[in-house]
């Protein structure tokens, strides 16, 4: 650990020591909710795997009530960055389908490939998620979200390097029958509705039921080309591209003023589940859970920022002169709330343009045409559906056997238009499916000694990929199928010791595992019956068997004070090139392997007015395989480069060998033709290791100083530094922001004469700039820092128990991008973004019964 953060955390540990030493902690106060006046409430969390008072849990855990989710807005695990220190979670792009990206600490992915293993691993009622697609999890009926930072797996059943998310969704009970229903309308034409009942069937059995429909037109208007350019007056831009339909050719009796044809960025989500509990003593419970959704909803928003004409090859060139354009900023609407992109090729099947690779009738074994005239959807198709049990039972004072078992299935299809332009410079229609196993056995107890927690995990997964890459730029059309067959075993062990009282604790975890995963890959041509140098087939199995472990050592000075300290390791699993292009891209790559020291306290001050947890980390990331996006020659049949008018330079940063394509194309030859004396690019990516070290700080607070009124919120600071980042020429910072903060503030105020009460709400949310490239020079590449507000007013009447919310998100219409990714260091033209919603408003009416 450098100089600098153990004089950090020195000064950490000296303060909370000075502030344990006050006289407030001479009377423990009693519990009492927030804005009461009678102390902020008691969080119950699971996070050790034994129910625990959040104040008295040693981890960096934020835990979010179902009330604060629903005086925050939160609706979706996306939202989450709205109120967890040094993390961020959010849509991913679109070639990843509708997943989420999930970082804690500068570590985490937004790949969504089943043949990953996440850096944050999810859980929903102990239940295992393995992968992030389909993660942006809309929250139906959630009792409360533990988010841990740092590694997990001593308790955890599976390992994970940079944290885990526990959601713990509302359970039956058999006290009464209760029920609600929610309806929201808001801008965009939304229309959500939920709705939820508890019902007693018996003294020992309870049922509960609860579903959802979200709806919303996207905030993204998807125009015509042909159509916007006659709208501008610039019909000549639009050369010879044809309409998408006849209704939006202006004639000199009917002029069309709106080029709208449909929408990016809504939605459309249905889902259902259902709990049934059987609890015949007091010391067993058995709860069985089954739940179903279906997402239909538009593709992700996404815009091009910028065109490089330069970098357009030869195919790119002939298919915009097919239609008698050029690739240029034509393409760009100016406006990144509208778009031209189609996910259609509108040249003819079996067309043939002189010149041009891709476009030259190609036919399959049986004569028909593989390439020209398709249309692949512009929608999510997702179906994720699972069956789950748990056992508890406690088979003597403070000993608990708990048994979990699941099955789960997952089916979807997402595609992505690369481009962002009515032409096909690359589409993308993906396939997956995945099922699962996942069990888990822990046995646990509680004694003045000690806590301990023993345990063993099973995870099995069948899992398959079906995808087309249609690369009209490089010539090639690829088809993808491949399979996964995941499967991790584990025991693990934690216990916290108390040998010489209550105060002082020695916490000890180990973890033994047994992970691998069989892949049978194939990635092979349209025109298959032909044996080609591109196709490519392997089969490979990446396993590990690991040792990891958890130490520290917990005190409490005074109540209501935790001090802690602790170390802990995590890994993953060796991977390799999921995404070749051809069969010199094919790699294998190390192991994630990191070791994370922490210190911090947690602290409830003057009469549980004041919550202040901190924390201070440090990990060694000392094995950190990463990958670098360059670009080599594309090979023909034969198996050498195919000629074209690019060539490839050095990749700056990249492993020996390694090049980029030049952003500069050949000249033409003299007589105007596109030159044939250097190669076609074809984007790659290379493996490095790169060890790095990753360093910060956190804190979260809540105040209650007067009756009613609640602040709270949260602030973190992390540094991740890598030599490949000290190595850049520009840009030589993190990707991910140095500072994120939230907080928020609430005032109840009571109102007898309208039966209820009124409560007012802001929230703000802020993270500092981060970079999208480390090789791009352009500004526009930078994401700025930003500041979002949401606003909403909430009142509730207490004699019909019913509540009316009217909430404003991005109450500022801060415009900003939720993701931009760089295609122009791949050999491609343009970069596209992900343009984040404009100012919404909701009403939102809640009745309970």
């Amino acid at each position: 650990m450098s100089n600098k953060t153990g004089r950090l955390s020195v000064s950490l540990l000296a303060v909370c020591a000075a502030m344990a030493a006050t006289p407030a902690f001479a009377q423990a106060p009693e519990q009492g909710a927030e804005g009461t006046g009678a102390g902020i409430e008691d969080i119950i969390v699971t996070a050790t795997r034994q129910a625990t008072n959040l104040q008295d849990t040693p981890i960096a855990i934020t835990a979010v009530t179902s009330e604060a989710l629903e005086e925050r807005g939160i609706t979706n695990i996306g939202d989450l960055t709205s109120v967890v220190p040094n993390a961020q979670f959010r849509r991913v792009q679109g070639a990843f389908g509708p997943g989420v990206s999930a970082f804690i600490r500068g570590l985490g992915s937004g790949d969504t490939s089943l043949a990953g293993q996440p850096s944050v691993a999810f859980y929903i009622d102990d239940v295992y998620y393995p992968v992030l697609l389909g993660a942006n999890f809309d929250l139906l009926d959630v009792d409360h979200i533990e988010v841990l930072r740092g590694p997990q797996g001593t308790l955890f059943g599976r390992n994970s390097l940079a944290g885990a998310i526990n959601v713990v969704a509302r359970q039956p009970s058999l006290t009464e029958a209760s029920g609600y229903v929610e309806a929201t309308v808001g801008r965009f034409n939304r229309t959500d509705f939920r709705g939820g009942f508890n019902l007693p069937i018996s003294d020992t059995a309870a049922i509960f039921i609860s579903g959802l429909s979200k709806k919303r037109e996207g905030y993204q208007k998807l125009l015509d080309f042909t159509c916007e350019m006659n709208r501008r007056g610039t019909p000549a831009l639009a050369g010879r591209f044809p309409y998408t339909s006849p209704l939006q050719n202006s004639t000199k009796l009917d002029q069309v003023n709106d080029c709208t044809i449909g929408h990016y960025g809504g939605e459309d989500v249905r889902a259902v589940r259902g709990a049934f509990l059987w609890q015949p003593t007091d010391t067993l419970k058995l709860t069985l859970s089954g739940d179903y959704l279906r997402d239909l909803s538009e593709n992700p928003a996404d815009s091009i920022v910028d065109i490089d004409p330069t970098r357009a090859n030869n195919n790119m060139r002939s298919q915009a002169a097919y239609f008698g354009v050029t690739i240029d900023n034509r393409f760009r609407t100016g406006d990144p709330y509208s778009t031209y992109v189609t996910y259609t090729d509108r040249i003819p099947a079996c067309t043939v343009i002189p010149g041009n690779t891709y476009y030259n009738g190609s036919v399959n074994e049986r004569g028909q045409c593989t390439r020209g005239g398709y249309e692949i959807p512009n929608h999510n198709n997702l179906k994720n559906w699972g069956v789950s049990g748990k056992l508890s039972w406690d088979l003597a004072d403070n000993i608990n056997l708990t048994g979990v078992l699941a099955y789960r299935d997952l089916d979807e299809t997402h595609t992505f238009d690369t481009d962002g332009m009515p032409l096909v410079v690359e589409h993308v229609i993906n396939s997956l499916a995945q099922s699962y196993v996942h069990g888990e056995l822990r046995l646990s107890g509680k004694s003045d000694l000690m806590d301990w927690v023993l345990g063993a995990f099973y995870f099995d997964a069948d899992g398959r990929q079906r995808a087309s890459l249609i690369q009209a730029s490089s010539g090639l059309q690829r088809f993808l199928r491949t399979t996964y067959k995941p499967n991790s075993k584990a025991v693990f062990a934690n216990a916290t010791v108390r040998p010489f009282g209550e105060k002082l604790g020695v916490v000890l975890g180990l973890r033994y595992s047994d992970d691998k995963m069989a892949v049978n890959f194939s990635n092979i041509s349209d025109v298959s019956y032909l044996s080609t140098a591109s196709d490519i087939l392997f089969k490979v199995t990446p396993a590990r068997k690991k040792v990891s472990w958890k130490a520290g050592l917990n005190y409490e000075p005074a109540d209501n004070v935790l001090l802690y300290a602790s170390a802990a390791t995590g890994y993953s699993l060796p991977g390799y090139n999921t995404r070749p292009l051809q069969f010199t891209q094919v790699e294998q790559s190390g192991a994630n392997e990191d070791v994370a020291y922490e210190i911090g306290a947690k602290l409830d001050l003057f009469d549980k007015k004041l919550r202040l947890n901190l924390s201070a980390f440090y990990t060694d990331f000392s094995n950190r395989p990463t990958t670098i996006g360059g670009a080599e020659a594309l090979l023909n049949d034969a198996g050498q480069p195919q000629k074209g008018n690019q060539q490839l330079i050095p990749l700056p940063g990249g492993p020996a060998g390694s090049t980029q394509c030049s952003t500069t194309t050949l000249p033409n030859n003299p007589d105007g033709s596109a030159s044939t004396a250097g190669i076609v690019c074809l984007g790659r990516s290379y493996f490095r290791n790169q060890p790095a070290t990753v360093r910060g700080v956190e804190a979260e607070y809540t105040i209650n100083p007067v009756e009613n009124l609640v602040i709270n919120g949260s602030v973190g600071w992390s540094r991740f530094m890598a030599p490949d980042i000290e190595a850049r020429t520009v840009n030589r910072r993190q990707s991910n922001p140095f500072w994120t903060a939230n907080a928020g503030i609430q005032y109840k105020i009571v109102a007898d004469a309208i039966g209820g009460s009124v409560t007012p709400r802001l929230d703000w949310t802020y993270e500092s700039s981060q970079i999208v490239s480390g090789t791009s020079t352009k500004y526009n590449y930078l994401m700025p820092q930003r500041s979002l507000f949401n606003g909403r007013i909430t009142y509730d009447n207490a004699d019909h128990d019913f509540t009316v919310a009217l909430g404003i998100v991005n109450l500022f219409n801060k415009f900003y991008y939720r993701n931009v990714f760089d295609y122009q260091g791949l050999g491609y033209p343009q970069t596209d973004a992900q343009p984040a919603p404009p100012r919404e408003w909701y009403l939102t009416l809640t009745k309970r019964f």
